[in-house]
């Protein structure tokens, strides 16, 4: 699909926002081989002729394979995103399920399936099905198979994150699906980046959970509150194209951004003043056992 180039003079180019972007935000997480798997779908299309004019058997044993690769494709490329996710994150617990081994599991399957003929037999259509899966794991590696990050953390108050963060993250995936429907390609870019500077918020507050408690209204009720005005303003631009009602939704997103980047830079200026505290503590101890750090007289 083509995309439009902006720039500083491109009249599609969305306003700076007022507050100051802060350096922990992200782009959107992306997984280098996300795009692979298409290639594997692409490749099982010869299936579907295959299925046809050879009987019923030839017809449900073609079909099968190309739903199992198709259905592979899918669950390696979930997989390659949960990955990516868990990556990008400090502290991260591993995938639920091992979407990636599925995906291979299912792709050995299919080759089997579909490579299943009097001549090849069933032993010869098993090992074929052996190296699919085989393929299936050199070519996408394993899963995630430890939590990263989680050593000393509370795990019923990072639960309690990770439920605040779940929905967060549907109330921006709302804000940006209602503001899809005005077709105003300058506020969609607007609310991308309001909803980056949010998840750096998620981000902060996964990282320390004990500060999920001073985030819990952002996270909450102003990202709910954000997301029932963007579906009321959607609703009104479609209908009137009131200029006002959109400068006014304009400063509200400028308002948010500012807000939330406020927030998340006053976390993490608080843990790290937490850790000099904690980090003079442990010096007016040592000098007290009379042991001096490396490097001081």
């Amino acid at each position: 699909m083509a995309q439009r180039f902006g720039g500083k003079y491109s009249p599609d180019t969305p306003p700076q926002s007022s507050g100051t972007i802060p350096p922990e935000r992200r782009p959107r997480i992306e997984h280098r081989q996300e795009g692979w798997p298409f290639w594997i779908v692409a490749a099982a299309l010869p299936f579907l002729p295959m299925a046809f004019g050879d009987g019923p058997v030839a017809l449900a044993r073609g079909l099968a394979a190309f739903a199992l690769i198709a259905t592979s494709a899918w669950m390696t490329r979930e997989g390659l995103r949960a990955e990516a996710a868990f990556e990008a994150r400090k502290v991260a617990r591993r995938p639920a399920l091992p979407r990636k081994l599925l995906g291979a599991v299912l792709l050995g399957l299919g080759l089997a399936c579909g490579a299943q003929s009097p001549e090849m037999g069933l032993a010869g259509a098993a090992v074929i099905g052996l190296i699919g899966l085989g393929l299936g794991v050199v070519a996408f590696g394993f899963d995630p198979a430890h939590d990263k990050g989680m050593e000393g953390i509370d795990t019923f108050q990072q639960d309690r994150v990770a439920r605040v963060v779940e929905e967060g993250e549907k109330y921006l995936a709302a804000m940006q699906g209602a503001i899809a429907r005005a077709g105003d390609r300058q506020l969609e870019a607007r609310v991308a980046q309001f909803a980056t500077t949010a998840q750096a918020l998620f981000r902060a507050v996964e990282e320390d959970p004990g500060d999920l408690s001073a985030a819990r209204r952002y996270m909450g009720v102003y990202l709910e509150g954000a997301r029932d005005a963007t579906v009321k303003f959607a609703d009104l631009w479609s209908q009137t194209r009131d200029a006002q009602a959109r400068a006014d939704y304009a400063a509200l997103l400028d308002d948010l951004e500012s807000n939330f980047t406020a927030r998340t830079r006053s976390l993490i200026e608080n843990g790290r003043e937490g850790l000099e505290i904690e980090i003079d503590v442990l010096r007016d101890r040592l000098a007290r056992e009379g042991v001096r750090p490396p490097g001081r007289g």
